[in-house]
């Protein structure tokens, strides 16, 4: 390493490096180019000039020649502050946030006060959530710059989020102690006193708060006028104030349909409707009638008194607001009443109501006198949704196909038909009546958007993307590559499922990817918030944002793709021939050829468009730090199935779920899966222990229970000490060791003989446990007793499940299912399936053909 006196340059040459640094803060970084060459003619190894020009290149898109130059700059000068901040700033823009906050920590050894690696480093703490480091970083940038705003602001920010509010306070008070000359109605003002009062609020010190808001509401010091009121009614009713009252009552005047309002209304007045006893019934009803009386248009109040009433009053009260919700013609009145069909009572007495309005209508062919004409249509359409949610899809049909009949012109009868179909297990029909309903408006994409997702449902993906095709980006690649740009998770899952089913594991896992990048880009595009917020003072939406951040992957897109993603690298490890299969859609099959042929299209218009692109750039343009995005070169899936560490990627996709799925039993048995194989037990222990805590006679969770009984008898080696003790004392407590595994599946059989799930899970047992094939198909085939339950669902798991075994009898199963589900076509053979899906691709031959809408957005 060379000197730091080799560092120094000339009086000509250190006036042209200011001028480097100068001109790429102006982003002129041409001419910055050519000043850092004039610098490395005569100074060919000065590191913090081959830092910057390396920067400069990353800019003007030269990345990798670039990044090559950084790394000889840091090589030359390693105790340079600029070649180890250019260095961070590179590592950052990669996405690396850990090495660069290690980067810029070396360069804070050298340049201790340095404002701009300072503010970065507090942006990088942020992101990786090193709280008290990110305390004592504010500290340093308030003590350099105490005349700053946002010096305040961010340590009063790092003191909250590293829990210290105490601290948090003080400093806010001396901020606002200090500042002088505020402009009158200064938004970004008012949005510190808010966040202050919110402190407050979360201090407890609820009396401080009103206090301070009510001066600096009456001041106009505060702008937010909704906001005011909102605190302001919460703060009283943790007082218990009478002012309170009259406070929810302004706030439900000014949005009569807010839930919120009401429920802090009530619970003012001592009423949680969340928990309603005997001694708070009547008086909420009440109340809650007295709000319907003052303000007759307000639906809310209607609605949240048929959740505490019962009986005859219920009856009256909903016939009301059904009869008024069906006369409106309110295609969501279903999914408003349907939490309430918890209650079978209340879902009997809806029938009745219903029913005996439909029975009218239908009799006297006129609505009663002052009625809609088209009640008898809504009634029948309401009737249809509540019978399908009873499972009675037969009925349902029914009384869709008399709906029809009366207004063939409706597109939600179509849709909600297409819905009842998949219910059904006819996945092609649903595809065909979701045409039928796009084709009654062809300019709306929730009818397109529904009919692209009811193809994949039916595995009919081209014929799929040409309808997303409609609305989606005319010079895109594709209309996938579109929607993935734009993060459809909707998208992308459904497809992902669509490929699964198909047997294509290579795209599916490809889709289940591409959903797990658009959370790490939603979890990345927090960083420019952590100065953007400071800066516009929008503190309280800040402290929401990282909240939300920190549950980000509990999205339900996130924990399905998940778990189907890590079954398909569980499979992989199982049994890697599975990649070459026919199967995995890894064969030189038709398929293939026209994915690469498709990707070879896709990635010709990409290059024309950049390069039209280019044409039409400024040479000075700042392309970023970001690499750009790389070619696809697997565009069938085939070399992600060939990864050699399918589990080390399945463990990296289930960690999240440990603490933000803890409520979901799926979640549980897919972390076994993954950590059994590992040979993680006390993982594996733990998902098993937190799966039976929330259901211990789950299918499922038996099958693990005796898998890993199994797994730990037959392993060569015992779990070392200590660790060999917990996990068997453990596994004990869930199947106790004097229990064999024959008799603990016998017991479970025997206790859940009607249900078809938990027969399927001892027919699973019994091939573990090696039992011959007959004995194990005549164990799956009692799915069909009379007195069985079963499923859709768990009868294709079956046939799945006897075609692994290879079993003689899996076609008989299929046969049987087709017998059993007379609606359904997922148990057809293939090639009557084949014909149903043509025909449900080609239905739109019929409808006219898939039209370009008038107006695409």
């Amino acid at each position: 390493m060379p000197p730091a006196s080799n560092r120094a340059l000339p009086t000509k040459e250190a006036k042209l490096f200011r001028e480097v640094l100068n001109l790429y803060e102006n982003r002129q970084l041409k001419n910055g180019l050519k000043t850092a060459d004039q610098i490395l003619k005569k100074f060919p190894e000065h590191g913090e000039t081959l830092c910057m020009k390396g920067l400069i290149l990353t800019h003007m898109g030269r990345r990798e020649e670039g990044i090559e130059l950084v790394k000889k700059g840091m090589r030359s000068d390693l105790t340079s502050h600029i070649c180890w901040h250019v260095f961070g700033l590179i590592q950052k823009g990669e996405k690396n946030y850990e090495e660069a906050l290690k980067s810029y920590t070396q360069a804070l050894r050298f340049d201790k006060e340095n404002l701009n690696i300072l503010r970065d480093s507090a942006h990088l703490q942020t992101q990786l959530r090193l709280y008290d480091g990110l305390v004592d970083t504010r500290h340093t940038l308030l003590r350099l710059r105490p005349t700053l705003r946002q010096s305040w602001i961010g340590l009063v920010v790092a003191y909250h989020l590293n829990g210290n509010l105490d601290e948090a306070r003080k400093i806010l008070e001396q901020y606002e102690a200090v500042l002088k000359n505020v402009p009158d109605y200064d938004v970004e003002h008012s949005e510190v006193l808010l966040y202050h009062v919110h402190l407050l609020e979360e201090m407890g010190e609820a009396s401080e708060a009103l206090t301070f808001l009510d001066i600096n509401a009456k001041s106009r010091a505060i702008v937010d006028r909704v906001a005011i009121m909102e605190y302001r009614a919460r703060l009283m009713s943790t007082l218990k104030m009478v002012e309170a009252e009259g406070a929810w009552r302004n706030l439900i005047e000014q949005n009569p349909d807010s839930y919120a309002y009401y429920k802090g209304y009530l619970s003012n007045n001592g009423i949680d409707l969340d928990a309603i006893s005997e001694d708070t019934r009547d008086k909420a009803l009440q109340i809650l009638q007295q709000f319907s009386v003052a303000i007759p248009q307000a639906a809310a109040p209607k609605r949240l008194a048929l959740n505490i009433v019962d009986g005859g009053r219920f009856k009256e009260l909903a016939t009301a607001y059904v009869t008024a919700g069906i006369e409106k013609g309110v295609p969501s009145l279903f999914a408003d009443l349907k939490a309430l069909y918890r209650d079978p009572a209340k879902r009997q007495t809806i029938q009745d109501i219903v029913e005996s309005l439909c029975e009218k209508l239908a009799v006297t062919a006129e609505p009663p006198k002052g009625c809609e004409p088209t009640m008898y249509l809504w009634t029948l359409y309401f009737l249809a949704q509540h019978y399908s949610s009873l499972s009675d899809n037969v009925r349902a049909l029914e009384l869709l196909d008399l709906s029809i009949t009366h207004t063939p012109t409706l597109p939600e009868l179509y849709a909600f038909k297409g819905r009842v179909l998949k219910r059904c297990g006819d996945p092609f029909g649903a595809a065909q009546c979701l045409d039928e309903a796009r084709v009654l408006d062809l300019q709306d994409r929730f009818l397109n958007t529904k009919c692209a997702k009811y193809r994949l449902r039916a595995g009919v993906i081209d014929e799929a993307s040409d309808i997303l095709g409609l609305f989606t980006k005319k010079d895109a690649a594709s209309p996938g590559a579109d929607l993935e740009d734009m993060q459809s998770l909707l998208y992308l899952t459904e497809e992902a499922d669509a490929h699964l089913r198909n047997g294509n594991l290579g795209m599916a896992l490809k889709k289940y990817s591409a959903v797990q990048k658009v959370f790490n880009e939603f979890e990345d595009d927090q960083f420019d918030f952590h100065g953007y917020s400071l800066r516009r003072f929008t503190i309280n939406i800040y402290l929401d944002m990282i909240s939300w951040e920190d549950r980000l992957r509990s999205h339900p897109a996130y924990v399905h793709t998940a778990i189907n993603a890590s079954k398909i690298w569980v499979q992989l490890h199982d049994d890697p021939s599975i990649a070459k299969s026919k199967l995995a859609g890894g064969g030189p099959g038709d398929a293939e050829k026209k994915a690469k042929n498709k990707a070879k299209k896709a990635a010709k218009k990409v290059k024309e468009e950049v390069k039209k692109t280019a044409a039409t750039t400024s040479t000075n343009e700042d392309k970023g730090l970001e690499p750009q995005p790389a070619k696809d070169d697997d565009p069938t899936g085939s070399k992600l199935l060939q990864a050699s560490d399918p589990l080390e990627r399945a463990a990296k996709l289930v960690a999240p779920l440990h603490t933000l799925a803890a409520d979901n039993i799926n979640a549980w048995i897919t972390i076994y899966d993954v950590s059994v194989r590992r040979k993680k037990y006390l993982q594996a222990v733990k998902a098993l222990n937190s799966a039976h805590t929330l259901d211990a006679e789950h299918a499922e969770l038996h099958l693990r229970l005796a898998h890993f009984r199994h797994t730990l008898s037959s392993a060569p080696q015992t779990p070392p000490e200590p660790m060999g003790s917990v996990v068997k004392d453990a596994v004990a407590k869930l199947l106790p060791e004097n229990l064999s595994i024959e008799h603990f599946n016998a017991q479970y059989l025997q206790k859940h003989s009607g249900d078809g799930r938990a027969i399927l899970a001892s027919a699973k047992v019994s091939r573990l446990l090696g039992a011959p094939m007959d004995q194990v198909e005549s164990s799956v085939f009692s799915v069909f007793n009379p007195d069985a339950s079963l499923d859709i669902k768990t009868a294709l798991d079956a046939l799945g499940f006897l075609q692994e075994q290879q079993s003689s009898r899996a076609d008989e199963f299929r046969q049987g299912c087709d017998s059993r589900f007379e609606r359904s076509t997922v148990f057809k053979n293939r090639s009557e399936r084949a014909t149903l899906r043509w025909n449900a691709a080609e239905s739109e031959a019929v409808n006219g053909g898939v039209e370009k809408p008038e107006v695409a957005g």
